[in-house]
């Protein structure tokens, strides 16, 4: 070993043997991190010459593949007001309509309310319980021939969903539960739809196994999904019109405003949620809520339940309130009489 400072310190055999020692007792205690090959991978797609090895879309996935185990039910799950449910006592000939108005193969099925689910009908089953009462009720009346075809017409569509007795349990999973275990989960079970169910034991949202496949390879749309508009939509005139379900860091980039200060504002995930909050309730269409800083939200469209689009724009006059809108004067008179109880039953 030397001390010379401008050469490089060479170890004996026994030094190097006790410093590798040190270095494994210290990281078996904690006290150093060793390094993961996961890290390792992480740093190499990090790095720009890789792209020789593996082109941009492989350096993604496999991005998304190191980053699955980060990701929770929550975070993919499809929220309960976007669910497309079916009641048990639908009739067969209602579910037909709506399988084909849906887009979708797989409905959850529930007795109620959503927080009281049955299962789900596959429209496989469906087409297959369909089908197999139209050759019965033709073998009944003369015997089939090979030329023979279902007789749809002798079909009874009143029968009721919990009548038919086609459908396949789901699986309840928490909101916590991780992304990676419950993909495997549904592997194992063959189950490829699940409930995600709160504390209290309500259906919280719905999170197929699509949606999981989606986070590794991007978003997956076949030919019967519709294509879908842009959730925040610029305009010349700097206002905005924003789907309510946009998230609300991406909202506050595209306008330029930072719109996650408050405390409030730290359990919002979307600028619909911002808007309640600020509203104190679900407002109603045509309704203008001013917002932090200059900036004012207008509900374009929205139901008892929620807003579904707002446009953002900067209030006239900077920080000065303007007099309400003819509009703006309707919606708040309607709110007013909506809230005052009526004459009889204040005598």
């Amino acid at each position: 070993m030397t001390d010379d400072s401008s050469h490089p310190v060479t170890l004996k055999p026994a030094e190097a043997a006790s410093t590798g020692l040190i270095d494994r007792l210290m990281t078996l205690v904690g006290l150093k991190h060793a390094p993961s090959i996961r890290e390792d991978i992480e740093d190499a797609l990090a790095e720009a010459d890789i792209g020789a090895e593996f082109s941009q879309r492989e350096r993604d996935m496999l991005k998304n593949v190191l980053g699955l185990r980060a990701n929770r039910v929550q975070d993919v799950m499809v929220p309960r007001a976007d669910i497309v449910a079916v009641p048990a006592d639908t009739s067969l000939g209602e579910l037909l309509r709506l399988f084909r108005t849906a887009g979708h193969s797989r409905l959850p099925v529930y007795n109620e309310t959503l927080d009281d689910p049955r299962g789900m009908i596959h429209i496989r089953d469906f087409v297959a319980y369909i089908s197999e009462r139209a050759e019965r009720k033709l073998g009944t009346r003369r015997r089939k021939a090979e030329t023979d075809t279902p007789d749809l017409g002798a079909l009874d569509l009143a029968v009721t969903l919990s009548q038919a007795k086609i459908l396949r349990p789901v699986l309840f999973v928490p909101p916590s539960m991780l992304a990676l275990d419950l993909l495997v989960k549904m592997q194992t079970t063959r189950t490829h739809m699940a409930l995600v169910i709160d504390e209290y034991g309500g259906t919280d949202g719905l999170i197929s196994i699509e949606d999981l496949v989606e986070i590794v390879v991007g978003e997956i749309e076949d030919e019967h999904d519709l294509e879908e508009t842009p959730m925040i939509v610029s305009s010349g005139d700097g206002t905005h019109v924003v789907d309510a379900r946009a998230d609300l860091n991406d909202v506050g980039m595209a306008i330029g405003h930072d719109l996650s200060h408050g405390e409030d504002a730290e359990e919002i995930d979307t600028i619909g949620g911002l808007i309640g909050m600020l509203a104190g309730r679900v407002p109603v269409r045509g309704q203008i809520i001013p917002g932090p800083g200059t900036l004012e939200f207008e509900v374009l469209d929205a139901d008892p339940r929620r807003v579904k689009r707002i446009r953002i724009q900067q209030r006239a006059g900077g920080n000065k309130e303007r007099p309400a809108s003819k509009s703006r004067r309707k919606v708040q008179n309607a709110e007013a009489a909506t809230e005052a109880p009526p004459e009889a039953d204040k005598a």
